[in-house]
């Protein structure tokens, strides 16, 4: 039986070009308001918009998630949204999102296609213009990418996000951000002076700057990123990553398949052409090294003994046997009582507790994810701050609807309306990016979100492993704990422990 209010929200895809008046978000969270408000039964909850982002992927459009999040927890009943091509750009996730929230009995009006799901017999007209607007998608992108070409062939620097030590001036040219420049400097001149990468993003995390993703902690993978970058000179190597063709688009490093443009002097300089020549020299002489104890193997760092909680080394014998050790009981076995174990059998382990996992998700990685939600969801209810953030949002949203409502019985005229809800939408704008901060400074926020993001890997991952895959390892695998020569445990990012049983191994 339906309710005799329906609690209804509009979803917008904004442009976040100042210019794009129709489809801006002030323009649309006006009409949204007045149609809702005055709509008799129906009851707002609120406006999601995601701004100037790509409608090709939905994993960055974070009001849309969100949207989600409260549809899962029964806070809405209808959503309102212009066109098929504002909800989702290709079929395979309009569809996966609408069939979740028909399962969930939230109905979704699709306004220029006149579409509602509510009576929807057939998903064929959802197919058929997600169809369309995919192919509008990839049409836009193909332009787009053929100018990018054209500029990069006339030397003509292109970037749309600064490297850490710089901020994008005008929307397009690098300026030295010298609260950062001089962390650059700093990393370039520890390495000349022989500390290696590890150590030296040891020394950048204690300075308690963050990188340019806002991670706290800084690794090695992207120092060695900072010593080799060229932009550190004031030049730029034109299409390091290209596109890929097809759909959905994914960005990946070019090697080898389309043209790279050196460009020199397109920005000022952090880093001296002479410094930055002695680094690569030096980088260069140290890569022919890695062979033999300095290699880095998919297992390495990643075993603790059970016991007395060393590291685990590698060993290999002349004759092809290779195996993991307790660093302590390599160095005497009466050190610690945990051997050797075969690397072979900690691959295999591996692909034993992927195929569990692939094969029961629902009963092992489901209720893990929903536990971390539902203690997420209390903590926020009882967090002051969220409960003061998300206040202010209702009063905001309330005032908003309200200066509306004012404008449409001719109340207010049109000039003070405008001010006015500007002020609002300013207002919430704020509101709504220190809910995002709140969020991403919640610990268990974090954990829930590495969870979910093993989840997704899991899912995406083979529906069988035969062999050892490095790469899917790499992505679930935080450590292993070898609770004895015959048993070791799996820790996944998010959290999850699984057991494994080997074979009896080698002393």
């Amino acid at each position: 039986m339906k309710p005799d209010t329906l609690r209804v929200a509009a979803y917008c895809r904004v442009s976040s070009d100042s210019s794009d008046q129709l489809h801006s978000y002030a323009a649309q969270i006006r009409a949204y308001t007045e149609k809702i408000g005055n709509h008799e039964g129906w009851e707002l909850v609120d406006i999601y918009a995601d701004e100037g982002l790509t409608g090709t992927r939905m994993d960055k459009r974070e009001d849309f998630h969100r949207m989600l999040d409260h549809c899962r927890k029964g806070r809405i009943d209808k959503i309102l949204v212009k066109s098929i091509s504002r909800f989702a750009r290709n079929t395979k996730d309009c569809l996966a999102s609408l069939r979740e929230l028909t399962v969930l009995g939230v109905s979704v009006d699709f306004e220029e296609n006149h579409i509602s799901t509510e009576t929807l017999t057939t998903e064929l007209m959802v197919s058929v213009f997600g169809a369309l607007a995919q192919q509008e998608s990839v049409s836009i992108s193909q332009n787009q990418r053929m100018s990018y070409q054209r500029r990069m062939e006339r030397g003509e620097f292109i970037t749309t996000k600064a490297p850490f030590g710089y901020r994008l001036k005008d929307g397009k040219n690098l300026e030295i951000a010298e609260d950062e420049a001089w962390l650059i400097r700093k990393i370039f001149g520890l390495y000349l002076c022989g500390i290696g990468t590890e150590e030296i993003a040891k020394a950048v995390t204690q300075t308690g700057v963050r990188t340019r993703d806002g991670h706290a902690e800084w690794n090695h993978v992207g120092i060695n990123y900072i010593l080799r970058n060229e932009k550190y000179i004031g030049d730029a190597l034109c299409q390091k990553t290209l596109a890929t063709d097809s759909f959905p688009f994914a960005k990946k490093r070019n090697e080898g398949e389309k043209d790279q443009y050196y460009v020199d002097g397109t920005h000022p300089a952090i880093i001296s052409k002479d410094t930055f020549q002695r680094v690569q020299r030096l980088l260069n002489t140290r890569s022919q090294h890695l062979d033999g104890p300095y290699k880095v193997y998919p297992l390495s760092k990643k075993i603790l003994c059970g016991v007395c909680g060393s590291t685990f080394v590698r060993k290999a014998s002349p004759s092809g046997y290779v195996s993991w050790v307790c660093r302590k009981h390599n160095e005497s076995a009466v050190g610690c009582p945990i051997g050797r174990i075969a690397e072979s059998e900690i691959y295999a382990a591996f692909v034993r507790m992927y195929n569990k996992l692939r094969l029961h998700e629902g009963v092992i990685l489901k209720p893990a994810l929903a536990q971390l939600r539902d203690l997420n969801d209390a903590l926020q209810r009882s967090s002051p701050a969220m409960l003061a953030v998300n206040k202010a949002i209702a009063e905001a949203t309330e005032q908003s609807y309200k200066v509306a409502t004012l404008q449409s019985r001719g109340l207010l005229d049109a000039a003070a309306c405008t001010a006015k809800l500007r002020t609002i939408e300013c207002r919430l704008t704020e509101l709504r990016r220190e809910r995002r901060r709140l969020l991403k400074n919640e610990d268990l926020d974090e954990t829930m979100e590495t969870l979910r993001q093993t989840v997704n890997i899991i899912r995406g991952g083979p529906e069988r492993l035969e062999d050892f895959d490095e790469i899917l390892f790499a992505d679930l695998v935080e450590r292993i704990t070898a609770e004895s020569q015959t048993q070791v445990r799996f820790r996944l990012y998010g959290g999850i422990e699984l057991t494994e049983q080997l074979r009896e191994a080698r002393r």
